[in-house]
């Protein structure tokens, strides 16, 4: 693009100095740790002195500000402070490694880090195995730390006259790697944006809309409950980590006003098997949303009972989280739909030719749109592989109803072939999530000398219970073809899981054979 271009190209608009020059004395977000609350000006001016700060580091356009930190307001107070000067953010996984976390570093190359004083250990052990120039230390509860100390005397740094271009990067986030090495996914401003533009239209988030976020800031999914609403002009509470017992608290409270909370299935389960479940007032709640993988339909029913319709909605940090979602009108009838695309999402349901399937028939989806990420950083051979004509491939498998409604059947990788019938496990997983037993569920594809590979049911019980693969074949014989019925069942004490509660599959497939002596 040239200078001409550039200067005639729209330019991002400073979300917080744009609320603050309207209702400035409006809540904008509240730490629940360390109860720091704020209203749009308090919010810019913080972030305004996170600026001045970073500026006088010598960071600048360009840069990438990393953060290693539990959930707090210092996080989001420091993204919008990295868009102020032109940088962007780069979002780390905690619960990773010091080797894993030092090839992320090494790949984004930040010049300057966020970390929380709660992870001392972890960040000693990255700064032995990486460069960055300047650490900063937080402890994320509002007190004294260098963070605060840094910031305190700083002139905030006004929101500029001449913003970011909306193709610029906003966030570097890594993806999940739930089948290997994590790639780095370039997030724009205009695919932050236009979340917020889908939670508007699609979610009903506006001014009154008071989100939780309660799932990790490093994914996706948490973080955009908190720019979401932001975007919006509303409000967004910060839990330091999921806690159901908290959660369930801060829905109870009248004065917090919880009206949105997106969760993963095994957080909605967690709260189900908390005592003070039954006695949570969730009569604010205009949006219960779920995503990461299907939600089981027990779960969804269990939930139903009770009054509360959990939206299951479809996406990827590809994606800025949701691509389309389930209006609650159809939770009662659409039981396992991630619903419909949403206003600024297009997508095709693709047969392995490249031809657009027919309704009801499976096939890969593909995605297009202002949403969707321009590629992964320093991943050439990932980007060919991962778009064609614009398209974005998403690697998971589904199907469009010819009422236009969505299903996930599951991962490409996940599928597995026994006897030259292919078999998803999700459609497994929801037959084992019907016994009572079953607190984890999980089917995958292990070796067969008679039929190539053959199911396997791998289950975490709940206390003092039991489950024979007797019972399983009954079950499946009730609605599965008998090449799905999985022939193997072991059991485990928690299934391992990401970030945002995947299953990680890859890791049952290296282990499960060998403990099966397949």
């Amino acid at each position: 693009m040239t200078d001409a271009q550039q200067g005639k190209a729209m330019r991002v608009p400073d979300w917080i100095a744009y609320h603050r020059s309207v209702y400035p004395d409006a809540k904008a977000q509240l730490d629940l740790a360390s109860g720091r609350q704020v209203s749009y000006q308090q919010l810019d001016e913080r972030v305004g002195q996170v600026a001045a700060f970073l500026k006088q580091l010598g960071l600048g356009r360009g840069d990438r500000v990393a953060f290693l930190a539990l959930n707090s307001t210092d996080i989001t107070d420091l993204v919008f402070a990295c868009w102020r000067i032109g940088a962007s953010a780069l979002a780390l996984n905690f619960r990773l490694t010091a080797p894993e976390l030092a090839f992320i570093v090494g790949d984004a190359t930040p010049r300057a880090i966020l970390v929380d004083t709660a992870l001392a250990d972890l960040a000693a052990e990255l700064k032995e195995e990486t460069s960055i120039e300047h650490w900063v230390q937080t402890d994320g509860l509002g007190g004294k730390s260098p963070f605060e100390d840094a910031i305190a005397n700083q002139t905030p740094l006004p929101a500029p006259e001449t913003g970011n271009l909306y193709s610029d990067e906003a966030m570097l986030m890594y993806s999940s790697g739930t089948t290997g090495k994590p790639k780095g996914v370039i997030i724009t401003h205009e695919m932050m944006t236009f979340a917020g533009i889908n939670a508007q239209t699609g979610f009903d988030m506006n001014r009154s809309t008071v989100t939780l976020a309660a799932m990790p800031l490093f994914h996706i999914g948490g973080f955009v409950m908190v720019t979401n609403p932001i975007y919006a002009g509303g409000t967004a509470i910060v839990q330091r980590a999921f806690e159901p017992g908290q959660t369930l608290a801060t829905f109870n409270d009248p004065d917090l006003g919880v009206t949105s909370f997106l969760g993963v299935p095994a957080m909605y389960n967690a709260m189900k098997a908390h005592p003070d479940v039954d006695t949570t007032d969730f009569s604010r709640v205009v949006t219960m949303l779920a995503g990461a993988e299907t939600v089981p339909a027990a779960l969804v029913e269990w939930w139903m009972e009770r009054g509360i319709f959990i939206q299951e909605g479809y996406g990827m940090t590809e994606t800025a989280a949701s691509s389309c979602a389930l209006p609650k009108d159809y939770v009662a009838t659409k039981v396992g739909s991630a619903g419909k695309q949403l206003m600024h999402s297009e997508m095709r349901i693709v047969r392995e030719d490249g031809s657009t399937a027919d309704p009801d028939e499976l096939g890969e989806i593909w995605m297009r749109g202002p949403t969707i990420t321009p590629g992964y950083w320093n991943r050439p051979e990932a980007n060919q592989e991962s778009f064609v004509d614009g398209w974005f491939r998403s690697g998971d498998i589904g199907c469009r109803d010819k009422e236009g409604f969505i299903y996930i059947e599951d991962r490409i990788k996940d599928m597995y072939i026994s006897g030259g019938e292919n078999v998803y496990p999700a459609e497994v997983e929801n037959v084992l999530y019907a016994f009572d037993q079953v607190a984890e569920a999980a089917i995958i594809g292990v070796p067969d000398s008679q039929w190539g590979e053959a199911g396997c049911a791998v289950i975490v019980l709940k206390d003092g219970t039991e489950l024979e693969l007797g019972e399983i074949d009954e079950a499946c014989s009730k609605s599965l073809a008998k090449f799905k019925w999985p022939r193997h069942l072991t059991f485990m004490d928690a299934l391992p899981r990401n970030a945002t509660g995947k299953v990680l599959k890859f890791e049952l497939r290296k282990s499960i054979p060998e403990k099966l002596a397949l």
